[in-house]
C-alpha cells in the first residue's frame, strides 16, 4: 500500500506543478499497480491449512518473464470450486467465504493469488494477467465445477471460462466489473488527471495492445448463454462500479439470477455474513444434484 500511496503522491504532484505532457508512464504504475495488503492473523492460518502449489505464467506486458502464481487448495471433495479474487486482493481475503464453504465436506476449494497480487511474482498486472493465471491454475487441477468471482476475478472468470470452452455447473459473480475504460477513467479523474493527459495515456493503450480498454467490458466479453447458472450478487450504491452499467449489462442477460445487497461496500461484500450465506447455498444446490 505505501508504494500506492507514493504513486498516487507522484501523479497528484505532477498535475499541481501542470507538468502533464509525459505522464503516461506513470499513469501506467498508477493503472497497473495493484495494492498490497499484509495477511491478517486469521488469514495466515487459512493459508497454513491449504496444499499449496504454483503455476508458471508469462507476462509479456511488464517483465517480459515468467511469473510464479502461488496457489491454495483445501478439502478433498469431489466438487471442484474455483475462487478468483479482485483488484489489489489476494486469495485470503476471502477468509470468511471458504471457511464457510470448507463446512462442506463435498468440496474441494482452489484460489491463488494473480500476478502481482497477494503472494505472487509481478509488480505491475492486468486483466490477461489474471486470466492467464487462471488458465493455468485450470489447467493444473481441472476444470471447476463451480466457479465464483469477486470484482476483478469474476470478470477475469467470464473471459478465462469461456477461452477454455468451459461451463461451469455454477458461476458466482460478486461485485463483478463491467466497463474497464471508464473504470480508468474514473480513477483518474478522481486525482486530478487532466482529460489531455488521460487520452494519452488510452492512446499508449492502444499503441501498446492494439485495442482500447474500451473493448474490455462485460458486455462484450460474456457469451454464455440463457442455460449457464450464473448468480450475481451485487451492491446498488457500489462507489466503485456505478450499478447503472450493471443493470445495462443485465438487461441484456435478464437469465442471470442477481441479489442486490445494498449498501455492502465494494470490498465488503464477501465478507458479509448474507452474501456468504447465500454463496454457501448456491453451491449446496450444485452439491446435491453432482
Amino acid at each position: 500500500m505505501k508504494r500506492f500511496k507514493q504513486i498516487v503522491a507522484d501523479v497528484k504532484d505532477c498535475v499541481a506543478k501542470h507538468h502533464t505532457t509525459n505522464m503516461t508512464p506513470l499513469l501506467w504504475q498508477f493503472i497497473c499497480y495493484p495494492p498490497k495488503i499484509p495477511l491478517r492473523l486469521h488469514q495466515e492460518q487459512l493459508l497454513a491449512k491449504a496444499t499449496k502449489f504454483s503455476v508458471a505464467v508469462g507476462d509479456p506486458y511488464f517483465t517480459n518473464s515468467e511469473l510464479t502464481i502461488n496457489a491454495f487448495k483445501w478439502g478433498t471433495g469431489k466438487t471442484r470450486v474455483l475462487i478468483s479474487h479482485g483488484w489489489g486482493s489476494k486469495a485470503a481475503d476471502f477468509t470468511e467465504l471458504i471457511s464457510a464453504l470448507l463446512e462442506l465436506p463435498e468440496l474441494e476449494i482452489i484460489s491463488f493469488d494473480a500476478p502481482a497480487n497477494g503472494s505472487s511474482d509481478g509488480d505491475l498486472s492486468n486483466l490477461l494477467l489474471f486470466v492467464n493465471a487462471g488458465k493455468a491454475v485450470i489447467a493444473e487441477t481441472g476444470a471447476p465445477d463451480i466457479a465464483i468471482g469477486h470484482s476483478f476475478g469474476a470478470m477475469a472468470n467470464v473471459v478465462a471460462l469461456h477461452d477454455l470452452n468451459l461451463k461451469p455447473k455454477l458461476l458466482i459473480s460478486i461485485a463483478p466489473f463491467i466497463l474497464l475504460q471508464e473504470n480508468f477513467i474514473k480513477n483518474m479523474t478522481a486525482i486530478g488527471v487532466p482529460n489531455e493527459a488521460q487520452q494519452a495515456f488510452l492512446d499508449d493503450f492502444k499503441a501498446r495492445y492494439g485495442i482500447y480498454p474500451s473493448s474490455y467490458n462485460m458486455p462484450d466479453l460474456y457469451r454464455f448463454d440463457a442455460s449457464l447458472n450464473h448468480w450475481l450478487a451485487y451492491d446498488d450504491a457500489d462507489m466503485m462500479l456505478p450499478d447503472t452499467y450493471l443493470q445495462s449489462f443485465l438487461k441484456e442477460h435478464p437469465s442471470i439470477r442477481t441479489k442486490n445487497f445494498s449498501g455492502a461496500g465494494h470490498e465488503r461484500i464477501i465478507k458479509l455474513p448474507e452474501v456468504i450465506a447465500d454463496v454457501v447455498e448456491e453451491v449446496k444446490s450444485i452439491v446435491g444434484r453432482l
